[in-house]
């Protein structure tokens, strides 16, 4: 049985005008349907009649192999954080394109491979294993080209759902740089022995912007700009606050944060320059509103890194990769907000619910009462703007008195129906753990709420 504590009651707001849509999502997903399309024209341009098996083989080959490059290239600036991207796109829609996009990759890469070994082993009347050694052994660039094929396909292994559960954040995250290397080492073997790029200046010019182009991307901002950020603004950590069992507040101090534009709703990738945490950058959400002097991240125990967080000592420095995500006001275009929370996911939630303007309503899903983080800061906001704050418990039986049980599971259509009477018209952002997202989502939908006003952000890799 469920629990629901409803706390405040709504009063009038003035609503704010609808925003229009952001068409960067649409627009970016274009331009890379264009550039697959100019890719495709490399291999028309060259290609003047295709003949019998072997030529189509060959030739459905050499179409998988020129979109696997241009899907390499795509891969890696979708995850370069360039702001323009990140900031109108968000980090997990990029994040799920770039999943997608590795899926269709990695598939291209075994296509291409098999495809040109078949067809040129039909031209040439050998057997594919002879054929194969030829390739490998006699081709220029082929070696390294192979070397990436087998990187490919090991990220393309640990990036499947079944191996990911089965692997620490920091672990996946590392092994991802494989990709990296994979690219490096086929881009030769592309200009090497691509039919399409061989004796074409005007090809291999392109090729290589591209290429160069993602890879300044890369550079700067996933290299210098957080460097130069960390000698500016100089963060630290200021104080530890326990807020909950397994949960704790960081607050950090530093210069010019005024500087770093960072939004409620936002993250950063924070790495704490302290024994055992100075190797990895996990993401974690502001859990208040930036402020020039200091910010704060809410984090529960989850895993070693997050667990480590408790152990911080005042005065450890902190290099802040961000601001990144899309997850803010921006998104708003109705005058009425849910926001719907999930265990640690109220963190961004928390930052919104004190600044979005308009009538805001809060519903905040724990297991348990001790588990509703930051409640007394979210009834403190709550009567400050005269929102609505609901809390669902999972575990009645830890439930003082003066609650209510609810007689209806927490996450269906009926039941927020139930809370919010008008939800059709709300403008929705979700943030929980993937389960409780998912459900959410179906209930929202199932209670009429258009897909483009779900709004969320999620940190699974």
């Amino acid at each position: 049985m469920t629990t629901v504590i409803p706390t405040h009651r709504p009063a009038d707001r003035a609503a704010r005008p609808r925003r229009p849509r952001s068409i960067a999502p649409l627009l970016t997903q274009c331009a890379i349907w264009v550039g697959a399309a100019g890719v495709l024209l490399l291999w028309w341009r060259d290609t003047t009649s295709v003949v019998g098996a072997a030529g189509w083989l060959t030739g459905a080959g050499r179409i998988t192999g020129l979109l696997a490059g241009y899907a390499c290239a795509v891969l890696v600036a979708l995850m370069s954080r360039a702001p323009v991207l990140d900031h109108t796109a968000g980090s997990d829609r990029l994040a799920r394109w770039h999943a997608l996009g590795g899926r269709y990759t990695v598939s291209l890469v075994l296509a291409h491979t098999l495809l040109i070994i078949c067809g040129y082993a039909l031209t040439s009347g050998t057997g594919v294993v002879e054929q194969t050694s030829t390739l490998v052994l006699h081709y220029p660039d082929m070696l390294k080209a192979t070397a990436a094929f087998l990187l490919l396909i090991a990220t393309g292994i640990v990036s499947a759902r079944a191996a990911r559960r089965r692997m620490r954040y920091e672990t996946w995250h590392h092994l991802h740089f494989a990709t990296y290397l994979a690219v490096f080492l086929a881009f030769s073997h592309q200009l090497s022995d691509g039919a399409d790029f061989v004796g074409h200046r005007a090809a291999q010019v392109a090729w290589y912007a591209l290429y160069l182009g993602v890879a300044a991307l890369i550079g700067w901002y996933r290299f210098v700009v957080p460097v130069r950020r960390a000698l500016r603004h100089r963060l630290r950590v200021a104080a530890l606050r326990h807020e909950a069992p397994g949960v704790v507040s960081v607050h950090l101090t530093g210069r010019h944060l005024d500087e770093l534009n960072a939004r409620p709703g936002q993250f950063f990738r924070w790495r704490f320059l302290a024994p055992g945490l100075w190797w990895a950058a996990n993401p974690y959400s502001l859990s208040a509103p930036p402020h020039p002097r200091g910010l704060r991240i809410t984090v529960k125990a989850a895993g070693a890194h997050s667990a480590a967080l408790a152990t911080l000592r005042p005065g450890t420095r902190v290099w802040a990769e961000g601001p990144y995500g899309a997850f803010t006001a921006e998104r708003r275009r109705s005058a009425k907000v849910l926001l719907l929370a999930g265990g640690a996911g109220i963190t961004p939630l928390r930052a919104l619910f004190e600044t979005l303007p308009g009538e805001v309503t809060l519903v905040y899903r724990a297991r348990r009462p001790e588990d509703l983080v930051l409640r007394g800061e979210l009834d403190a906001i709550a009567a400050a703007r005269g929102a609505v704050v609901h809390y669902v418990v999972d575990e009645p039986a830890a439930v003082p008195a003066p609650m209510t049980p609810a007689r209806t599971a927490p996450l269906t259509a009926r039941a927020l129906t139930r809370l919010v009477p008008d939800l059709a018209a709300h403008e929705v952002y979700l943030c929980g753990p993937p389960g409780m997202t998912d459900a959410a989502r179906r209930a929202l939908r199932a209670a009429g709420v258009p897909r483009r006003h779900i709004h969320h952000e999620s940190f699974a890799f």
